[in-house]
């Protein structure tokens, strides 16, 4: 039988959501990849007890997680049953719905019909009564966006869920579907973009909009699809992301002038007594309009190296005008 360790909450740092009374941890655990049928159950239940005993309170997650799609709901579902029920009030857990998940018109994007279904077929696969955040996952330009956020309004006020977020949607869309959430009476509480050193997208006009309107971001993709971090400092090497058949990263996008500013942040990095990923994650967070950054684990130990990032999650001015002077030249594509 699980029991969390006693002083898990001595050392993480946690972050009000914009002008809500919800924190979240400074780090997310995603189970995006690494919870699939292609990972060991024992594996999988060191990850999330390791996260838990550190202060990590917050699993997202989403209906097409997996391999395959469901899959990561399933797992966590029956390792939520076995060892994290006695502390359902001290977790937050978050599922999304909008991409393609069964057969036919009504399996993704954003109407009313597929969202509540996704929801509820995603409570069953957890066997949870209900989640803490529901995200439409992306913009659906077909429908209204009066229905897609009179949905999440439903999802709460059938208490569901109990908060109600979206997630790439784009600077215009994100601030209708704030003011029409406020004028239903169920607050925008979060975004989640996806943004790191290597894609700052969300600066342009995003996280401006959410301070206005009170939401607050958590990022995806911090480190890039594991570019910030020290695999890729010399290139592509065998058995990584890049090296295989992934669609997220292709070894096309590593390129030497990509590869020289991984080695000039890395450098910078071990000057602040970071590895490159630890740096990327603190440089998501230096902006507290960002609540929360979400990393994924394959290991224990990995998942333990993200979370030492909170140690030194601050940077003088000399620092982050070094960072941009690196990362503005020259121009690299967002990944």
């Amino acid at each position: 039988m699980y029991t969390a360790h006693p002083s898990r909450y001595d050392t993480m740092p946690y972050r009000r959501i914009g002008r809500s009374g919800l924190k979240l941890p400074a780090l997310s655990l995603g189970l995006w990849h690494n919870f699939g049928s292609d990972r060991t159950l024992d594996t999988q239940r060191e990850i999330l007890r390791c996260a838990f005993d550190l202060g990590v309170t917050h699993f997202d997650l989403a209906n097409n997680y997996g391999p395959p799609p469901g899959e990561a709901e399933t797992v966590f579902g029956r390792l939520f049953a076995e060892d994290f029920a006695p502390y359902r009030d001290e977790v937050v857990i978050s599922t999304k719905a909008g991409h393609l998940m069964w057969p036919g018109p009504y399996g993704e994007w954003g109407s009313r019909k597929s969202l509540l279904a996704s929801l509820d077929q995603s409570l069953s696969r957890t066997g949870l009564d209900h989640v803490d955040i529901f995200y439409s996952h992306r913009f659906d330009p077909d429908t209204p966006l009066d229905e897609t956020m009179g949905a999440l309004h439903t999802a709460v006020q059938q208490g569901k869920a109990l908060y109600a977020g979206i997630s790439n949607y784009p600077v215009e869309e994100t601030h209708k579907a704030a003011t029409i959430l406020r004028e239903l009476g169920t607050p925008l509480l979060i975004h989640q973009p996806r943004y790191s050193m290597l894609d700052r997208a969300p600066e342009d006009g995003l996280l401006d909009t959410l301070r206005e309107v009170g939401a607050g971001a958590i990022a995806y993709s911090p480190l890039a699809q594991g570019l910030l971090t020290d695999r890729y400092l010399d290139g592509v090497p065998e058995g990584s992301r890049a090296a295989g058949t992934s669609p997220f990263l292709t070894a096309e996008a590593v390129t030497e002038p990509l590869v020289s500013r991984l080695r000039s942040l890395n450098e910078l990095a071990a000057e602040r007594g970071q590895s490159l990923a630890q740096m990327a994650l603190a440089w998501v967070l230096r902006d507290d309009t960002v609540s929360s950054a979400v990393v994924g684990a394959s290991s224990d130990r990995q998942l333990r190296n993200s979370v030492e990032t909170i140690a030194r999650l601050e940077f003088g001015e000399a620092e982050l005008q070094r960072i941009d002077a690196i990362l503005s030249s020259p121009p690299v594509p967002a990944v």
